[in-house]
């Protein structure tokens, strides 16, 4: 399966709308649109509501960008996540570094 990407920039805040499955596969694409997108958001939103399923290499993603956007003095925020996501972030403890909408 793929992995659609959308994103939406309203000044320094960005939403990436996430559509498929974000995967060892589809991680690296999410991480160059980052690199690409990230410098000079403030407030990023990762949208899963269409996302079905998150990889060990998609947290990776997700916990670099993280540590990159709040050197910056930014914020993350993960909205529309799925149970079966939020039952892997709540194993992990992750659910207390990300602020999930």
């Amino acid at each position: 399966m793929t992995l659609n990407m959308k994103t939406e920039k309203n000044g320094s805040e960005m939403t990436v709308f996430l559509s498929g499955e974000l995967n060892t596969v589809t991680a690296p694409e999410l991480g160059a649109l980052l690199d690409r997108e990230l410098p000079g958001v403030q407030k990023l939103t990762l949208d899963f509501a269409e996302c079905g399923y998150v990889s060990s290499a998609g947290i990776r993603v997700l916990l670099s960008t993280f540590k990159r956007i709040k050197a910056a003095k930014g914020s993350l925020q993960l909205s529309h996540v799925g149970e079966s996501f939020m039952d892997v972030l709540e194993n992990t403890g992750l659910d207390a570094v990300f602020n999930i909408l």
